[in-house]
């Protein structure tokens, strides 16, 4: 949720408002959603390429190193599903619309803040990693937050306005004032301690004739959450002829509504003389809405505590439902995602917008077969509403997509995939062999468990969804392309290699090597380079399919092993490298610093090129063919050394040994170029 302006005016009220806290030796509740957003968008990271998760994990645990040192006990609380209600609709589609454009903005060289695909999915690995304790709620966290922070009577942090409404024992620290790389020395002694500013409601309250602070929640949902945006209230605020603010026009609906509810006892005065200026006809309607919004910065029923004590909680909207038992257990543990819970109870999904081509069709078509499988997997349930259950199969099969078309959105119509009896029920699917189960993954992602034997555990599930891209229609991959990828996956093993102390040290000088290499590969931060929106987009499919492949590995039990996604992936190192490759560095090259990165690379490149198509691999070798010949006096020169330019392609020299690996065989390639 969130208030409109409201942020924005207590902070430019920040003396009156706010307590200066030397944070340490404490809990404190963390809005997971806010911090993960306020640390991908402030802290310098590069935003175009897709996600430098590796960067973002660094930042993440520097973080919470800054609260360890200072004997915080952090409690982290995620946002779960959409609301059952559904009454945020409009507010999420506007969201996507925002996002869409800040996508766009990026794309052309502008500026903007959109969270790279993934960004969610890396934060849990790091809060798992530092052994966080985190905890993900049903729905929108906000009461579940302010319910746990009063019960342990310590405060929370957070960016989202609506803390500044709920009445918190121990106050509401904003990200923005959180100094946390900012640690100070208590004096006299050896202890850290986090500067940070706290908001003091009776401050707040008593700045505005200590008004009575059960008048917040009338105040929150007349200046206009993300609850309710009704035309109504606009009229209500018009007559009500409200107090010029001392700061003019910017801050005139905030400060004038508060300034006005202070006059009133308490909020059923306060909404009668709001109704007043509505017609008779339509206020109780209208009173009914408010009450139950105001509702929504009432305490929670559900109790946190009870999941960091026992490794459960009880939730009633969860319980209405009918869920199986094993489905409430993952989504509080975070093991299943929002969107399974979003498809699962409202059958609509969100597909969030990325860096991508806008002229193009959105990435996310790539995976759609994959998500059809998920939803038919999700369909026998019994959270289903019994009109859906009882409707006609093609109504049934239906779920809606909310996807980009263009620079707008677009609700789409998909339909699920219906499965064998044996995975028609959801309450059982953990029970399905692990055998069985991993079959139903690989075979959503057309990938032969055969050609992932020879792949390390973590990398099998991101080589079978390689596979699965690169077979697709929609995908426009080149060989390069896929180099860059597989070449970033050595990341995590060249940095095994490098801090195994058993290892040689040339096997480890030769890792080092390469890894620092890899590392100076980053394409530059902007405004240096520009976006090669092809290769984004391409890079954004090849995300998407990550994405479901993983719900559905989530969704499966796990049944390949999750890859450490701070590692497997950094956008700026694959278009760094697809730059690289194109115009002065050779995969081999590279390689030949570590002859087990090498090796290594090979098994990922055997694995995925009998997935590829042919042209991968030919078409290049056609169109260069008149090239080479043009060259042939240069060529001869330098018979024996690696050829590196964008016209003549390293991969087609006799001395490469990865020339075998990219045409079927080297006779193959000079007929072809004889033909042309």
């Amino acid at each position: 949720m969130g208030i409109r302006g409201l942020m924005s005016f207590v902070e430019d009220y920040s003396n009156e408002f706010f307590m200066d806290l030397k944070l340490r030796d404490t809990k404190i509740i963390i809005d997971g959603y806010s911090l993960f957003h306020r640390l991908c968008f402030n802290s310098n990271l590069e935003l175009r390429y897709g996600g430098d998760y590796d960067s973002f994990a660094d930042v993440v645990q520097n973080f919470f190193e800054s609260l360890f040192a200072c004997r915080i006990s952090p409690y982290v609380v995620l946002d779960g599903g959409c609301d059952i209600s559904d009454k945020k609709l409009t507010t999420l589609k506007d969201r996507a619309r925002e996002k869409i454009q800040a996508a766009h903005s990026l794309s052309v060289g502008g500026g903007g803040n959109v969270c790279p695909l993934l960004i969610r999915e890396v934060f849990i690995q790091v809060l798992i990693r530092l052994k966080v304790c985190f905890v993900q709620s049903f729905s929108e966290a906000d009461r579940d937050i302010m319910t746990l922070a009063n019960h342990w009577n310590c405060p929370v942090l957070s960016s989202d306005s609506d803390f500044c409404i709920f009445d918190l024992k121990s106050g509401f620290c904003p990200l923005n004032s959180f100094q946390w790389r900012n640690l100070n020395t208590v004096k006299n002694t050896q202890d850290y301690y986090i500067p940070a500013k706290c908001f003091s409601l009776a401050a707040f309250c008593h700045y505005f004739n200590n008004m009575n602070k059960s008048l917040l929640p009338l105040f929150a949902v007349l200046c206009g959450n993300d609850h309710v945006n009704l035309s109504i209230i606009e009229t209500i605020l018009s007559k009500a002829r409200l107090p010029l603010s001392s700061k003019g026009r910017r801050y005139h609906r905030v400060q004038g509504l508060l300034n006005w509810l202070s006059h009133f006892d308490n909020p059923a005065e306060a909404l009668d003389n709001v109704l007043k200026y509505l017609p008779k006809k339509g206020r109780e309607d209208v009173k009914e809405l408010l009450y139950c919004s105001m509702e929504e910065y009432q305490p929670s029923q559900v109790k946190l505590q009870d999941f960091f004590l026992y490794g459960t909680y009880v939730c009633p909207d969860a319980l209405n439902l009918g869920l199986p038992e094993w489905v409430l257990v993952a989504l509080a543990k975070g093991q299943l995602p929002p969107f399974i819970s979003d498809a699962l109870v409202l059958q609509r999904t969100f597909l969030h917008t990325q860096v991508e081509n806008m002229q193009r069709p959105n990435a996310h078509r790539i995976a759609q077969p994959i998500r059809q499988i998920i939803y038919g997997l999700l369909l026998n349930s019994p959270s289903l509403p019994e009109s859906t259950r009882n409707a006609v199969p093609s109504q049934r099969l239906a779920f809606n997509e909310v996807e980009r078309i263009s620079k707008n959105i677009k609700t789409s119509v998909v339909y699920a995939k219906q499965l064998l009896k044996d995975h028609s029920d959801l309450s059982k699917l953990t029970e399905l062999p692990l055998a069985r189960r991993q079959i139903l993954l690989l075979e959503a992602l057309k990938v032969n468990q055969v050609v992932l034997e020879s792949i390390p555990a973590l990398l099998k599930l991101p080589i079978a969804v390689t596979c699965y891209w690169l077979q697709s229609t929609e995908a426009k991959a080149k060989l390069h392309h896929l180099q860059a990828l597989l070449l970033g996956m050595l990341m995590e093993p060249l940095h095994a290699i490098i801090n195994c102390s058993g290892e040689e040290d040339l096997q480890a000088g030769g890792a080092k090597m390469l890894y620092e290499e890899l590392q100076r590969a980053k394409a530059p931060m902007r405004p240096v380079a520009r976006l090669d929106l092809d290769t984004a987009h391409v890079f954004c499919q090849w995300q998407c399919c990550l994405q479901m492949g993983l719900y559905l590995n989530q969704l499966l039990s796990n049944p390949l092993p999750e890859p450490d996604l701070t590692q497997l992936y950094s956008g700026s190192l694959v278009h760094g490298l697809c730059q690289q490759l194109l115009t002065s560095t050779s995969a081999e090259s590279l390689l030949n610093m570590c002859p087990r990165a090498k090796q290594f690379y090979e098994h990922l490149f055997n694995a995925t090129r009998s997935y590829a198509p042919a042209e991968l691999f030919l078409l290049k070798a056609q169109s260069n063919s008149k090239k080479r010949r043009q060259k042939k006096k240069v060529a001869s020169q330098s018979k024996n050394k690696v050829v590196t330019t964008s016209d003549t392609r390293h991969w087609y020299d006799r001395n490469n040994r990865f020339g075998l690996l990219m045409v079927e065989s080297l006779e193959d390639h000079e007929e072809t170029s004889e033909l042309e």
